[in-house]
């Protein structure tokens, strides 16, 4: 409940002073203060998001698991899921779920990183990005390269994720190892 309270407030005060408040505006990127709602529900809603062509300089600050981020961006705190890839479930144990975790972490937790995202929110309120770690690696592809998720096919048709699954299943890279891995839509 205090957390809903927190981004009512957030949401208020950043629409509120919009006239008083300096840009933070950097490399042309958009102010996603004000294109983020909130609900009771503490579900978000998209309104006014951020075009494609925009990317935002981030903080990651925790790790939820293998496909699933939380960023800072100017003090507000914003759920990310890794556009096109899903990663072995945390919840229930799974088998590399905290692989996975560990993995993403070891890529890009504590560090300024850069997001592209079209604004597209998935059904738990998340925005959906594709990001980059300050060394300029793409993270989405790393974890699949890694053996530490699959190409999420149903929600996206971006066919170098696929190719680099084959290279990673060929080498028996991560998940890969298991004789018979589960997909994480089919563990869920």
């Amino acid at each position: 409940m205090n957390r809903i309270i927190y981004f009512i407030l957030i949401l208020v005060f950043s629409v509120g002073c919009k006239r008083n408040r300096p840009s933070h505006k950097i490399d042309g990127e958009p102010t996603i203060r004000e294109s983020i709602v909130v609900n009771s529900d503490n579900k978000v809603i998209k309104e006014n998001v951020p075009s494609i062509s925009n990317i935002l300089s981030v903080k990651v600050i925790r790790i939820l698991d293998g496909d699933t981020i939380e960023i800072l961006y100017d003090q507000l705190s914003i759920k990310l899921r890794l556009a096109h890839i899903d990663a072995p479930e945390k919840r229930g144990k799974q088998a590399f779920g905290n692989n996975a975790k560990k993995a993403l972490s070891d890529l890009c937790y504590g560090q300024m990183v850069k997001v592209h995202s079209d604004g597209e929110f998935d059904r738990n309120g998340r925005l959906i990005g594709v990001i980059y770690n300050n060394q300029g690696l793409n993270l989405n592809k790393e974890m699949v390269r890694l053996g530490m998720a699959w190409h999420y096919k149903k929600y996206s048709d971006d066919q170098s994720y696929d190719s680099i699954e084959r290279e990673a299943r060929a080498a028996k890279t991560g998940l890969w190892q298991d004789p018979s891995p589960i997909a994480p839509w089919d563990y869920r």
